[in-house]
Order: C-alpha cells, then structure tokens, then sequence
C-alpha cells in the first residue's frame, strides 16, 4: 500500500503565499516522479506542476513564475512553494507519485486526499 499525506492548504488573501507538503510512504520500489494537480469548482483537474526523480521540472503556464515545486527523493516528499497567490488559484490541491511498488509491477500514480487553498480577494 502507498500512502499519500497533504498538508499546508488554507486560507490566504490575494498576494499572499503558501506552501503544499506531500509526503509518499509504504511500499515504494522506485519513486519516478512526484507532483501537484488542482480542480476548481466546476473545472478540470489540471496539472500545476511536477518534479522527476532526476530534478526535471514542468509547469502549468498559469502558474510559472510564482509557483516552485521541489523534491526531496530520500524523503519521498514533494513541496509546491506558491507565491502571489490570486483568487483563480483557488481549488482543492492534489498530490500525486508516479511510482513502481516492486520491480514486477507496473509505474502507476497514486493520489493524495487533497487540500483546499481558497484565496480571497
């Protein structure tokens, strides 16, 4: 079983920052990459941002520039640093791993609970 652990949403006025923490535990084989995703009300999940196991990074257009994502591959955590926070960021924030369990298994993702990050105008 993996598990992922979210912390760090909340409330936060336009402007403002905060930072996402997720961390992988169980049975992990190879972590290959970790990640953010986020849906607003009523929208897509969309991709906000994603670090490999090398240190590679991508992000949402929406997002380059005020958010950093950064990986920790002996912790098997993630941080997403979101800075300049405006209302359009707000969502419920998802982590995920892409991961192999054991060297027999597939790469799969496995998905955090989420947390809210609401930002007021």
């Amino acid at each position: 079983q993996v598990q992922l652990v979210e912390s760090g949403g909340g409330l936060v006025q336009a402007g403002g920052s905060l930072r996402l923490s997720c961390a992988a535990s169980g049975s992990i084989f190879r972590l290959n990459a970790m990640g953010w995703y986020r849906q607003a009300p009523g929208k897509q999940r969309e991709l906000v941002a994603r670090v490999t196991s090398g240190g590679s990074t991508n992000y949402a257009d929406s997002v380059k520039g005020r958010f950093n994502i950064s990986g920790d591959n002996v912790k098997k955590t993630v941080y997403l640093q979101i800075n300049s926070l405006k209302p359009e960021d707000t969502a419920v924030y998802y982590c995920y791993a892409d991961l192999f369990v054991s060297r027999w298994t597939r790469r799969d993702d496995y998905w955090g609970q989420g947390t809210q990050v609401t930002v007021s105008s």
